[in-house]
């Protein structure tokens, strides 16, 4: 398997990870919607749990919008998609703990760790896009702080970009699966 056959089996199977950022953006809304609705530290675990139901929910829109879900077994890059998640984990230990002290800064660190680990999904799909959704999110994570934004409005930022980029994504993957079949 070629390394553009990995990414193209990559970005067929997963509609170009646009499936993963809308679920992803659907979670940041919800979290947000909590911490409006009841406190800091509720919100906080909805974005940690509700994290854990990104994949299963991609995958089923995946499989909704007629694509697998699954990647090619051989494919090298299905590696590096799960390896690329550990940032998540180191991401979420290191927002947790300065939560404690700053709770305002919980969001913007989140913000940048994903906008981190969007620019690997360039080399997973081969959507130089995801340079720019995580160029963003870092940016806004950084002026987040910097601006000393309220606690909120870090998971609203990262709604509106994921799901804005996500409509962009399936656009682009649409157009390059109907290019291919």
């Amino acid at each position: 398997m070629t390394f553009e056959d990995a990414q193209k089996d990559m970005n067929t199977s997963y509609c170009g990870g646009g499936t993963g950022v809308l679920a992803s953006g659907i979670i940041w809304c919800l979290a947000g919607i909590v911490a409006l609705q009841y406190s800091y530290q509720s919100s906080m675990l909805a974005l940690f749990f509700g994290g854990m139901f990104i994949h299963p929910i991609a995958i089923f829109l995946s499989k909704a919008l007629k694509r697998s879900g699954k990647h090619n077994a051989k494919n090298p890059l299905g590696k590096l998609a799960l390896e690329s998640t550990i940032i998540l984990f180191v991401g979420l230990f290191i927002a947790f703990a300065v939560a404690t002290l700053k709770p305002e800064w919980f969001y913007p660190i989140m913000l940048m760790i994903i906008g981190v680990r969007y620019l690997i999904f360039n080399t997973l799909y081969g959507t130089k896009v995801y340079w720019i959704l995580g160029a963003l999110l870092m940016i806004s994570g950084a002026l987040c702080i910097y601006l000393a934004s309220d606690f909120v409005i870090g998971a609203f930022i990262g709604a509106a970009l994921e799901i804005v980029f996500a409509v962009v994504i399936l656009n682009q993957s649409k157009k390059l699966h109907l290019k291919t079949t």
